[in-house]
């Protein structure tokens, strides 16, 4: 088996290589994913986003590591196993990141990556529900969508919003993104919109296309210091190999990239001998300075019986599923996370550094079972977290997971901003918005103020956002913490890519999904030799008072 480019993970980002390597007909494209073939209904359903995650069918669902900041809580980091990768199983929540975001990736010495680089790529992978315009596509493979929203816990959030002070937006992928506004979600008439639907069915009939699933990648074949294939697991059982004439792409997540790295001999010297690998390429940076955004949720009884509750129950729940097979219509083809917020944490912050979400029902923890009484809930994200954490192997051998660290809150100022988001919801929902809807807070409970207070709560409830990145970071070559060029290509060797969310430097402002993607859009035309797209200068919103305002 020989192919021109071998690509490893069908996720959001190798499914997007696919389709665009094998549009060139001279070239022929191996893709392999660990995972199945994405044929369960319940993948094109937006409202199945919790029956997905608490599957393990298509879902790595790894454990984490103790987090001494969090009592020693281990985290399950939910990542997608199957055609499409995470955007078969996420939230679909779309957004691209700030225009800051990606200005300070090219400052960081990741040049061709500032703001009105990508806007080409963002444009080129979207086809957006209300047509294109200076900042949105209007022919890409991405269907993204956008509903006004209807329920009255989600209107009274975005009219609170306003009467905190806060500016409204009517694009948070847009103009600005500070503000409350409606969210996008990848959905396209009805259905969920993932990347192997968006990319990889149109692309699958190519005769220099194969796709294999079931196919787990053991190692990296090298000859001298030039990468020629993998070797993988095939769905019998048995070791096979798979060449490639000009390239080895990675793709497979800020989990699975370092991960085959490091098996393949490639990463902190000391660390790889300690699990008795042999060192092909000392390269520090692998499996450092993950990212991600930490999570907390805020719950509140409604005094008005509007919250979805009711359309949980069993009756109801088979009620709307006909409606959404007959129709693709209904709370079904809702992910139930209509609006955001995009906020500053405080006065002096430049652009946005917490996320909040309203969600117009609430769910318990541990179960994610609906509580059985009209509730909503509200989540804290921190966008840009200040601690860094590690993804370390267990052992050399493939089948073990890897350890995952992201030492949540060690950093103290991650908890003072976690806090503050806390008590910047909590002001919201004391708007006259929510007279008539907010009752008592069940969690974290009223009687939980001072710092000290919220702190234990935090150190039991701190959760994650799913949005693991950065664990094979893009930066100039004399960057000993950079394990990718610009272009990402792999320090020191030769034929061997990561494209994914492991070479981010540091993670964006939302959801990661989206510059995933841009980020494959955007190296699959250096893959193929073609010239960058022309450069889109779009302005940008910024507060004129941060330095002095909060809002």
């Amino acid at each position: 088996m020989e192919y021109d480019f071998v690509i490893v993970g069908a996720g959001s980002a190798g499914c997007v290589l696919a389709n665009r390597l094998s549009s060139d007909s001279k070239t022929t494209v191996l893709l392999l994913e660990a995972g199945p073939e994405d044929r369960g209904l319940s993948l094109k359903m937006p409202a199945a986003v919790l029956s997905n995650l608490k599957s393990t069918k298509h879902n790595w669902a790894f454990q984490g590591e103790p987090e001494p900041e969090l009592n020693d809580r281990q985290i399950q980091h939910d990542r997608g196993k199957t055609l499409g990768g995470s955007s078969s199983i996420n939230g679909m929540v779309f957004i691209r990141g700030h225009a800051l975001d990606y200005e300070g990736w090219r400052q960081a010495g990741c040049d061709g990556w500032g703001y009105a680089d990508v806007m080409p790529y963002f444009k080129r992978m979207e086809t957006y529900c209300a047509g294109g315009d200076a900042y949105r596509g209007d022919g890409g493979p991405l269907h993204v969508h956008r509903a006004a929203p209807k329920d009255t816990i989600t209107r009274a959030f975005l009219e609170a919003g306003q009467q905190a002070g806060y500016p409204l937006t009517d694009d948070i992928s847009g103009y600005r993104q500070e503000g409350f506004g409606v969210s996008d979600r990848t959905v396209f008439k009805g259905e969920r919109w993932s990347t192997a639907r968006a990319y990889l069915d149109p692309a699958s009939h190519r005769s220099n296309l194969k796709i294999l699933a079931q196919a787990s990648v053991q190692h990296l074949v090298f000859d001298g210091n030039r990468a020629v294939g993998v070797a993988y697991m095939n769905r019998a059982g048995q070791i096979a190999t798979a060449r490639a004439r000009r390239e080895v792409i990675l793709s497979a997540g800020a989990v699975g990239s370092p991960h085959i790295l490091m098996l393949s001999g490639i990463g902190p010297a000391d660390h790889l001998q300690d699990k008795g690998i042999e060192v092909r390429h000392d390269l520090p940076g692998v499996g450092q300075n993950l990212n991600d955004h930490p999570d907390f949720v805020l719950k509140y009884n409604c005094l008005k019986p509007v919250s979805f509750w009711p359309k949980t129950k069993p009756l109801a729940k088979v009620a709307a599923g006909f409606q959404w097979l007959m129709t693709r219509r209904g709370i079904v083809a809702s992910n139930l996370f209509e609006a955001v917020a995009c906020v500053r944490s405080d006065a002096g912050v430049e652009y946005p550094d917490l996320q909040i979400i309203i969600s117009p029902i609430a769910v318990d923890d541990a179960t994610w079972k609906p509580l059985k009484k009209h509730a909503f809930q509200i989540h804290v994200g921190l966008m840009r977290a200040h601690s860094r954490g590690e993804l370390r192997l267990r052992s050399a051998d493939p089948s073990a997971p890897p350890r995952i660290l992201v030492n949540y809150l060690k950093d103290s100022r991650d908890r003072a901003l976690m806090r503050k988001g806390i008590r910047l919801v909590r002001e919201l929902v004391e708007q006259p918005a929510f007279s008539d809807l907010k009752g008592d807070e069940i969690f974290p409970g009223a009687a939980a103020q001072s710092d000290a207070e919220l702190d234990a709560l935090l150190n039991t409830h701190t959760t994650t956002q799913w949005h693991l990145s950065c664990t094979a970071r893009m930066g100039a070559e004399t960057d000993k913490g950079a394990v990718v060029d610009a272009r990402g290509r792999v320090h020191g060797l030769v034929g061997l890519r990561v494209v994914d969310a492991s070479i981010m430097p540091f993670v964006t402002n939302g959801n990661t999904n989206a510059p995933t993607i841009m980020l494959a859009e955007k190296l699959s035309d250096d893959i193929l030799g073609h010239a960058p797209l022309p450069r889109i200068e779009a302005e940008v919103w910024r507060n004129p008072d941060y330095e002095t305002r909060q809002r």
